[in-house]
Order: C-alpha cells, then structure tokens, then sequence
C-alpha cells in the first residue's frame, strides 16, 4: 500500500467524531469490527483474539456490542475489559498475548464525541500498513464465517486488579507512598476505580474527586483540561500534590501544594532530571513544536539532548524509537516513558513523579522550579482555504522580524490547524508583555497576507 495515500478514516489516534454523525454510528462501527477482525484473522495462525475497553461515556455500550458483533462474525474471540484506562489495553493486549486491543474512546472530549483507537499485539499503535487493510476491508461487503467458526465473547473480571499490579511495578518495590497525602481527580472518567486504589496500595492518603461517572460527565468542568477544582481541592486538604487524569488516562496534569498547575513539559523535565539523577540511561527527550522552550533549555542545562516531533502522541513515539530514546511527551500531559510502558500512561507518569518525590524527599514545588517555564501567547487566525502561510514572503518577513527581536531566548511557530481552518500563531520568550505585542503583530500581517 503506498505511503503517500492518506486515508480515509484514521487520523493521528485513531477515528473520532461526534456520536450519531458518519462514521462515529452504530452501522460503521458493526462494518469496522468486521472488517479489523478479518485483516486480524488474516494474519493470525489458528484462533484470533482481540481485548475491547472502553471509558464511562454512555455510547460506549452502544459500540461496544456493535463492535462485538463485527469481530465475531468475522470469526474473532473477544475479551471484554469494560471500563479501563486506554494504556491498561495496551498493557492487557500484551498480557494476554491477543492480536489486538481496541479501546472506545474520545480522551479528554466531551461524552458527546467518541472514538476508537487499535493497539497491536506489542502494546503499541498500529502500523499505516495495518489501518490501510482495515480501509480496504471497510470497502467490501460483509460476509459471515461459517457457523462453527464465529467468535466467542467473554469477560476479564480481574483486568483492573491486573493492571493496578502493573502499575505499581514501574517503580521500585521498596518505595511507599507513606504519609504523602494527595488528591486525585479521576474526570469521571476510566481510572475511577484504578488510580486512588493504585497510590492507596502504594501507601499514600488519598482523596479523590471526578470518580462518579454517569455516562455523562466524563471530562466535564474536571480532570486534566480542567484542573481549577482539583486546585481547590489541594489547598483546602493541605495536600501535598494533586493529580488530574483526563476520561481515558492517558494523560496527567497535576498540581504543587501550593496550587500551580505542572503541565507536561514540567512533568517530563523532572522525570528526566530524575533518571539523569539516579544514572538512568535514557538517551534523550522528545517533544512537539508546542513544548515551551523552558523545557529545551532546561535540558539543554542537564547536557540532555531534544528533539521536536509534530504535535501528536504518535509522532513523539516515532521520533523516540528513530533515536532509541525512552523518554518524551506532550505540554498537555501525555506522556511516554518507554522504559516503563509501550505507550503513554498517566497513572504511570505520576508514579514517576511520586518516586522522584520520595527519593529525594522534596516537594513537586521544588522540583519544577528547576526549569522556569517562558511566557507564550497564541492566537488563532482564521483562513478562507487551507493554505500554509509560512511560503508567503511577507509572513517570513514578519517572522524573521519578530525572530530578531527576541533573540536566542525566544521563538516563532505557525501551524496550520489539522482540525478547524485556523493557523496558529504562537510566540514565545522571556517578557511576557513583548511575547503578547509580538504575537498580535505576527498574527495581523498573517491575517493580512492570508485575506
């Protein structure tokens, strides 16, 4: 299958959309199973078998048995998980030596979205090759195997006990939480009943909020696109540090006993300061275009090498395996430590941090303050088409003036939207109202050169 050809329905994680609008529908969803199930059984010797999990949103049961449906007609077992963390499938696919693991899912979006995202048999994301197959098989009509070959389906009633061990084992066994008091806002979301059960077993006192979902509520007003309450929480508890996952788990953001908010790039500076601590071989650290440059210079401090990837998990992923690195991540808390795990995992990025906590026996506080994070402003332009503003002459020119005037201590970006037909401009540095200026001047000659 050529590489040049996009396709059709996967995006950079997976297929997403709002539930009812083609192809987030009960029918495709039935075709997709199907059409997964044959190109998984086609490269599969004997039995095929394949995990499903989902998070707390209300359409899940809905794609849930669509999915079912489709597998098994295609004569592929399955393995229900029931609500469970994105990273807990790649981890239990692995496990449980299955061809495949497929999670339903819209991660931080609202519970009127969903979505569905594959994990091969290793735990990570699948190949193009692999979701080319899947487009092709979309195309055809569907055929039911014979009788005596349709899939079974059956329940994992210990994945989540399962996963809550794993967890525990990303850190040394002779650390406990021990007197750490932390808050956990789950986002009424798939780690409800995983993570306060994995830092409790670890020791700590844990309060937890965004742990009741009704299908609902999922990521609403909580969780790590909205940690104001968790924020709420730690000063009025006195806690020692908040942590906040957004619906999946994929994600972690958390908060310092003193009410910051730690994003993604701070989460990975103290991991990797951490490892660079303790000797840990790690060889360096991928971010995105979006990483702020604190976080690069930072490292950049700790002889660390960095490197930038496009914004998507999937791209830190390919750059970390071209480098042989372990280590990367996204500022909105997705984060990657492949030492650990195949994929990212928010509960295993904040046991890392606990870790780092308790071994040098200090606060998140002063942990992050080691890297000082730059002010950045962004301001979306809206386009008529879908063009790249960097080629025009002027915009270069309007760059390059702004590059001068902040000097090595700051940057430039322009970035086409993959999702809405805006271009995003974003400047970053050290003086927060020059970054402000700055960007409102790049953002006018974008918006005039564009018009």
């Amino acid at each position: 299958m050529s590489k040049n050809k996009e396709k059709q329905y996967f995006g950079t994680d997976g297929i997403r959309g709002r539930v009812g609008s083609y192809p987030i529908t009960p029918d495709f969803m039935l075709k997709l199973g199907w059409a997964a199930g044959k190109v998984f059984a086609r490269n599969t010797k004997g039995r095929s078998k394949i995990l499903i999990g989902k998070d707390t949103r209300i359409s899940g049961y809905m794609f849930e048995a669509a999915l079912e449906a489709g597998l098994t007609s295609a004569g592929v077992d399955i393995n229900l998980l029931g609500p469970m963390p994105t990273p807990a499938v790649a981890y239990l696919t692995r496990t449980f030596r299955a061809q495949a693991g497929i999670v339903i899912s819209a991660s931080h979006n609202a519970y009127e979205d969903n979505g569905i995202k594959f994990f091969a048999h290793d735990g990570t994301k699948l190949p193009d090759e692999i979701e080319f197959e899947i487009e092709e098989y979309l195309g055809k009509d569907i055929t039911t195997v014979d009788s005596q070959l349709i899939g079974k389906a059956s329940r994992i009633s210990d994945a989540s006990g399962r996963y809550i061990e794993y967890c525990k084992s990303t850190i040394p066994s002779g650390i406990k939480l021990s007197g750490l008091n932390i808050v956990v806002d789950c986002a009424h979301g798939s780690t409800y009943h995983i993570a306060s059960n994995v830092l409790r077993e670890l020791g700590a006192n844990v309060k937890t909020i965004g742990a009741s979902p009704n299908g609902l509520n999922i990521n609403a007003d909580c969780g790590s696109t909205s940690p104001q309450q968790l924020v709420k929480e730690v000063l009025a508890e006195g806690a020692d540090i908040g942590i906040a996952f957004d619906g999946d788990g994929d994600r972690v953001i958390m908060v310092d006993h003193l009410g910051n908010v730690v994003d993604g790039d701070e989460i990975i500076y103290v991991i990797a300061r951490d490892r660079r601590r303790r000797n840990v071989e790690f060889g360096g650290v991928a971010g995105t275009l979006m990483s702020n440059l604190g976080l690069q210079l930072g490292l950049e401090a700790l002889d660390i090498p960095f490197a930038r990837a496009n914004v998507g998990d999937r791209y830190v992923m390919s750059e970390l395996q071209s480098r042989d690195w372990q280590l990367g991540g996204e500022s909105s808390g997705h984060i990657i430590c492949l030492d650990v795990a195949s994929t990212g995992d928010g509960v295993v990025a904040a046991l890392q941090i606990l870790f780092a906590m308790v071994s040098c026996e200090t606060s998140l506080y002063e942990l992050r303050t080691k890297m000082s994070k730059f002010p950045q402003t962004m301001i979306n332009v809206r386009m008529a088409q879908k063009i790249d503003p960097s080629t025009n002459p002027k915009v270069q020119e309007a760059v390059r003036a702004v590059e001068s005037t902040l000097g090595k201590k700051g940057r430039v970006l322009l970035r086409p939207s993959g999702t809405e037909p805006v271009v995003r401009v974003m400047v970053e540095g050290e003086d927060a109202e020059l970054v402000a200026r700055l960007a409102k001047e790049l953002a006018a000659s974008v918006e005039q050169a564009i018009a």
